[in-house]
């Protein structure tokens, strides 16, 4: 049985309005244990132990967050989000034992806004929490959330649909929208890494190895004509990249 904690500790609540999260695990121990955690903080929790159970409750509860067990039997988590992403734009922080790279690169291909691994420390849980909810409440609330078009593009962020030169629509997860508005909004400049994960995940915020990448690749294969060849989003090698008008 896989625990998710390293220890336990007390927490002030911080949370000002209810904000309702999904957790998604088979182990009992660790639903019980993260529900805990969240209910302590003021958070709204509902609970699946599996993954259709999962996308049941969020057609019918609509979930300002998910929390997502990667390892469980029938529909795993991987199978989960990509059911999840055909249908919503939903955040989701994958938890899991498995906390190797290629795992972890893995999962944010997927559209994962955030990959853990099991065990953590339950501050390093809450404070992920709160960073993912407080970027999705930022553009929520209008804040860098302006329709932006530039080389072509047309991108909402309020809705997470770009609309390209060729008419097609695409839909993005939360992540993809702020880092694709960010290059847009500074079309033509080279923003490096360090840059890239300050604005789009905030600044305290690490980030994994070839994180950026990741999602340049996903976005390359969403709004590029040929991916293998991108026009739009340009890497600068040994520094970052560009969106070129």
């Amino acid at each position: 049985m896989n625990t998710a904690y390293r220890t336990m500790s007390t927490y002030s609540p911080t949370v000002d309005t209810t904000m309702r999260i999904l957790v998604v695990d088979d182990d009992p121990p660790s639903v019980k244990m993260t529900s805990f955690l969240l209910r302590e903080e003021g958070y709204d929790v509902l609970t699946a132990n599996n993954g259709h159970d999962a996308l049941t409750i969020i057609e019918t509860e609509r979930p300002d967050l998910i929390l997502l067990d990667v390892m469980m039997p029938g529909m795993d988590g991987f199978d989960t989000l990509r059911t999840i992403r055909t249908r919503h734009a939903i955040p989701v922080i994958f938890l899991s034992a498995k906390g190797e790279t290629s795992d972890r690169v893995a999962g944010l291909e997927l559209g994962a806004d955030d990959y853990l691994a099991k065990p953590f420390e339950p501050s390093e849980l809450l404070a992920r929490v709160k960073a993912v909810l407080r970027r999705t409440e930022a553009y929520a609330l209008g804040e860098t959330s302006d329709r932006i078009e530039s080389g072509g593009i047309r991108l909402d962020p309020l809705t997470n649909r770009a609309e390209l030169p060729d008419g097609r629509t695409v839909e993005l997860t939360p992540i993809e929208t702020r880092l694709l508005h960010t290059l847009m909004r500074n079309a033509g400049r080279v923003l490096t890494h360090d840059q890239l994960l300050n604005s789009v995940w905030g600044s305290n915020y690490g980030g994994y190895p070839n994180q950026i990448a990741v999602y340049i690749r996903r976005l390359r294969t969403k709004i590029e004509e040929n991916p293998d060849h991108p026009k739009h989003l340009i890497t600068v090698r040994g520094v970052g990249y560009r969106f070129e008008v």
